[in-house]
């Protein structure tokens, strides 16, 4: 559903993903963690059509981003780290204006469905300028959602949630994969990334240091203990490579 094939994309002189392959299948959801300036944003924003990749293969449902990218991004949700929503909109009109962008026909049990999910039910009339951080986030989500995509890039969805608001959100992430979406979540949250995701994909300067499923990398990244964590694995890799570079 999602596959990157020797994917590299260079700033000027500055690499910020070298050689990158991995792919996601229908119902995983694949974690994407690492430091600041690991790549991560870079990879989303490439698989999403907003920035070029600089060379190779970059498939989403099965159409190439660079060859086939209208096909590509009506098959996708994108949600990025801050959303850009429209200020003077309200909550119900940002739902009208996906469901009419993507072609959505008889979107309305839909929209309501995802109001009610999501708490936003009661502001449905509300201009976006005046929501709080958490519900403009939820509200993103929303419309990410409503067009049934069939793959979804999420940066740091969690940010600005409350505790009701980040359930919400992971049960949904759960039912969407168990319905066929092929997920990638990139995200500093590393316990929210160990018990919600299938599968691993850690960068560091803009490098895959591990991919696999998260069950076998935790298991086999130190054989020696019973309880290794995602917290474990991923300091060990960034202690090593700063010791290395020492």
């Amino acid at each position: 559903m999602i596959r990157v094939n020797n994917f590299t994309k260079t700033y000027n002189d500055f690499v910020a993903v070298r050689d990158l392959t991995f792919s996601v299948a229908p119902g995983e959801i694949l974690g994407l963690v690492g430091p600041n300036g690991a790549g991560k944003t870079t990879t989303l924003r490439v698989l999403s059509g907003i920035i070029p990749p600089g060379s190779g293969e970059l498939s989403v449902a099965g159409h190439n981003i660079v060859s086939d990218p209208i096909a590509a991004k009506q098959l996708l949700g994108y949600i990025p780290d801050d959303p850009r929503l429209f200020d003077t909109l309200t909550v119900l009109e940002h739902l009208e204006f996906i469901a009419a962008a993507y072609g959505v026909a008889d979107y309305q049990p839909a929209a309501e469905a995802l109001l009610q999910l999501f708490s936003l039910d009661g502001k449905r009339d509300h201009v976006v300028q005046g929501l709080s951080r958490g519900m403009r986030q939820k509200l993103a989500i929303a419309c990410a959602y409503l067009h049934e995509p069939d793959v979804l890039l999420f940066d740091e969805p969690l940010t600005g949630l409350d505790p009701a608001g980040i359930r919400a959100i992971k049960a949904s992430m759960r039912e969407r994969a168990s319905r066929g979406a092929a997920i990638i979540i990139s995200s500093h949250l590393l316990g929210l990334v160990e018990t919600l995701c299938t599968h691993l994909l850690v960068l560091n300067h803009g490098q895959a240091q591990c991919f696999g499923r998260m069950d076998d990398v935790l298991r086999t990244f130190d054989e020696a203990k019973d309880d290794t964590t995602l917290e474990d694995v991923f300091f060990s890799i960034t202690h090593a490579d700063e010791s290395a570079a020492g």
